[in-house]
């Protein structure tokens, strides 16, 4: 079966077409014939050699991926979730080995696979699982109640963006920070404030919010330079591992998605939430597998609005 891999780390150029065994749905699984699988910057740490240790006690290839979608061709035994052959989907993959969603064919535990929402393409519905399920972990963790404010960064991006959604959909209400050229991107998403990008971050929030905000969701990777945006008692989520030096009784945390893997009521949610409208799937473009790197360079140099994915239809 294809899949695209590396057989040693580095740039994008050591991504390529493997062959990867074929697999079979066991009890409790479901195979899925992928067509679609999402580029997100975890797959450039995975590539990379970021986490290289982690991946040395399997043999290459290694495949990244953790964003599926496409159409069930197996269900093993004892499936109880209503998911049958032909239904189409999405899935959130944690990567292990070869076991990625950069692959035609992937074989995932039955809670972790879900409908597609009505009306998506393959394309569109494989930009939803991962980035949306970390965004609603974020909001989980600041435990935040109608009314109060959440500061965004990075809101252009995708997670950043479902974070603004769900976030209006829990009727927050949203200071964003944005380039000129991206204000109508965060208005159409729902931001009810909108600061200009670059430094002086924290400075210009609390020119709205004198206090601070209640709660601040860190998807740009401003880490310590946007702590001071949020209020004495206030709470703060980081992705990529960032732990804030204990202060002013803010309540950090880190947000790794993988604490959402297999849950199939919260993925289930949020594909009814796109269906809907209240979540927005935007492909910046599509790629062949042979050009996956591409797509890895497109990402790294910034500035899609979207997600690039990978088209093994």
């Amino acid at each position: 079966m294809k899949a695209v891999g590396l057989m040693e780390h580095g740039g994008p150029e050591v991504l390529e077409i493997v062959d990867v065994d074929e697999v079979t749905a066991g009890p409790g699984q479901i195979r899925i014939r992928n067509y679609a699988a999402a580029v997100n910057p975890t797959d450039v740490v995975a590539r990379d050699g970021t986490r290289a240790k982690l991946q040395s006690q399997f043999p290459p290839p290694y495949v990244p991926g953790m964003d599926a979608a496409g159409i069930v061709d197996q269900v093993g035994d004892g499936v109880t979730t209503g998911i049958e052959v032909g239904d189409r989907v999405m899935a959130m993959v944690v990567p292990k080995a070869q076991h990625g969603a950069y692959r035609e064919q992937l074989v995932l535990n039955q809670h972790a696979v879900v409908p597609a929402p009505a009306n998506t393409t393959h394309q569109q519905a494989s930009t939803l699982p991962m980035n949306a399920l970390t965004a609603r972990l974020s909001l989980d963790l600041l435990a935040l109640s109608p009314g109060q404010v959440l500061a965004v960064t990075g809101g252009p991006g995708a997670y950043g963006g479902y974070v603004i959604e769900l976030a209006k959909i829990a009727g927050l209400i949203v200071i964003a920070d944005a380039a000129e050229t991206d204000r109508a991107l965060l208005e159409r998403l729902g931001a009810d404030v909108i600061i200009a990008r670059g430094d002086g971050f924290a400075e210009r929030v609390r020119d709205h919010f004198p206090a601070g905000v209640d709660g601040l969701a860190d998807g740009a990777l401003l880490n310590d330079k946007a702590i001071p945006a949020v209020k004495d008692g206030g709470a703060f989520t980081a992705v990529r591992g960032f732990k804030g030096d204990p202060q002013r009784e803010i309540r950090f945390t880190e947000t790794w998605v993988t604490q959402y893997n297999k849950r199939y009521d919260l993925l289930d949610e949020l594909r009814q939430h796109a269906e809907q409208g209240a979540l927005t799937l935007r492909v910046a473009d599509t790629v062949s597998p042979e050009r996956a790197g591409e797509a890895h360079r497109r990402l790294a140099a910034g500035g899609t609005r979207g997600r690039m994915v990978i088209d093994f239809s």
